[in-house]
């Protein structure tokens, strides 16, 4: 099937289902988004169930990872092979690889985005280091498909089941100050990118984060998805931020890095 138009709905038969950790299925469709980056969204609705934002776990072939938490997700992971999807989008703005030293920080369902860019990142033949945080060991997601792909993987897990234990941010902090990164991307909840911007800040790395929200129409219109004020003026971001149109991806210069660019 051919790519998705970004306006209409599209229908996508669903090829496969593979189950990520106890509560998250990746979701293989029939087509491909050919033009889509890593970090962006497709807004996927089933009728009777209603609409949602999920982001690309794949562009070719397309596939989503879902985390089947609320009814809406759940009755899309319960979907039968050969059932139908109707998508719209992509949506938003991506990441995009700067430099040849990537360091990636996913924190629970955020690893699926980051591993389609590690693997576009590996496809380059740059280097890939990638630190992965969950609450356990059941809550990890593809630690070894990175591995196999050739990226270097760093767990961390708040009850030690699996890597080391506590915060991602530790580990993160030994891959900078061991192999300072080009640059950091991450994808995962807003205070864990809010302590991986601090250390960006610190060890001047820019930043390219993948911020949550509220996800309703996917073009900017209805505005539930802005960012809160204090976030954006802490991060530097124009007041009224929008996740869906602005983002979801934003990059972020250390304050060392911007005085640089002024002065020169």
């Amino acid at each position: 099937m051919s790519s998705c138009n970004r306006g209409l709905m599209q229908a996508y038969k669903l090829a496969r289902v593979e189950q990520e950790n106890a509560t998250s299925f990746s979701l293989w469709l029939d087509g491909e988004l050919p033009n889509a980056s890593p970090g962006q969204y497709v807004m996927v609705w089933l009728p009777g169930v209603g609409e949602r934002p999920f982001s690309l776990h794949s562009a070719s072939p397309l596939a989503l990872t879902i985390s089947c938490v609320g009814p809406s997700s759940k009755a899309i992971c319960a979907l039968p092979p050969g059932g139908t999807l109707w998508l719209r989008g992509p949506f938003g703005k991506g990441y995009v690889l700067e430099g040849k030293n990537h360091l990636l920080v996913g924190g629970g369902y955020g690893a699926a985005p980051l591993t389609y860019l590690a693997e576009e990142a590996l496809n380059r033949g740059d280097e890939v280091r990638v630190c992965l945080g969950a609450a356990s060991a059941k809550d990890l997601m593809f630690v070894e498909k990175l591995r196999e792909i050739g990226a270097d993987v760093f767990v961390a897990t708040d009850d030690g089941s699996q890597g080391t234990q506590g915060l991602v941010t530790a580990v993160v902090l030994e891959q900078i100050l061991h192999h300072k990164p080009d640059s950091l991307y991450a994808c995962g909840p807003t205070g864990m990118l809010m302590a991986l911007w601090d250390l960006c800040e610190q060890h001047n790395i820019v930043a390219q984060l993948s911020f949550e929200g509220i996800i309703r129409c996917g073009i900017g219109l209805c505005g539930s998805c802005e960012l809160n004020e204090s976030l954006c003026a802490k991060l530097g971001l124009p007041a009224g931020w929008l996740v869906c149109h602005d983002g979801p991806v934003a990059k972020l210069m250390p304050s060392q890095a911007k005085a640089k660019t002024i002065t020169r």
